[in-house]
């Protein structure tokens, strides 16, 4: 199985929890093993991708801005890539550029997902139940990838994934197992670093700089 084969799935959930006139948006970036695997919560109508007239690829924070200073704060992007994204406008995206994007994404080794794939206009809050019906299509993924690391981004998402109640500030560097099918995978859940979350980012570089230094490293030692 690849991974775009879960995308009928992610599509008909759309139609049920997203907004009728946005596509849903899924994932990107090296599909094969990766360094890390980073979980987030949903897209949003920011992601211009979303829109029906998109042609291009249907990955997550195509046409944002603030998502990238993370990346690019913790040595995930090249610094050449980060000011073309800084210097232009959300609209001035083009399907080209965002395949420029992912492919530096993949050239750092790591992958970017949503927990739930349904867009919606703005960033409103998504109860439990509807992530819930996204996590056996996440585990999907999470096989298919067979990541070093996965990371979860705040605590909706960690406690949801995780299947316990998770309060980031209270597990930093904490290391989690994830065991899907009888494989464990190593998780480790780090504040959310946009939007309303924006104030906690040197946090969330601190952490995922240190899972780079002692898990990442030293398992491709």
């Amino acid at each position: 199985m690849k991974i775009s084969d879960l995308n009928k799935e992610y599509d008909k959930l759309q139609l049920k929890y997203g907004a009728k006139e946005l596509d849903s948006i899924y994932n990107g970036g090296l599909e094969e093993n990766p360094d890390i695997c980073f979980v987030f919560m949903n897209p949003t109508g920011r992601n211009i991708a979303s829109e029906k007239s998109w042609k291009g690829r249907k990955s997550p924070w195509i046409g944002t801005k603030n998502i990238w200073d993370l990346f690019y704060s913790v040595g995930l992007q090249d610094e050449k890539i980060y000011k073309k994204i800084k210097s232009i406008k959300g609209s001035e995206w083009t399907e080209e550029f965002a395949d420029e994007v992912y492919s530096d994404v993949e050239k750092h080794k790591y992958f970017i997902t949503n927990l739930g794939k349904c867009t919606q206009i703005d960033a409103r809050p998504l109860p439990d139940k509807i992530y819930k019906e996204y996590l056996s299509l996440l585990e999907k993924e999470i096989e298919i990838l067979n990541p070093k690391v996965i990371i979860l981004f705040g605590n909706q998402v960690s406690s949801i994934v995780l299947g316990e109640k998770i309060s980031v500030s209270s597990v930093r560097k904490k290391l989690f197992k994830k065991n899907i099918n009888g494989k464990e995978y190593d998780a480790y859940s780090i504040y959310y670093p946009i939007g309303n979350g924006r104030f906690n980012i040197d946090k969330s570089i601190e952490d995922i700089k240190w899972i780079i230094e002692n898990k990442i490293n030293n398992k491709n030692k």
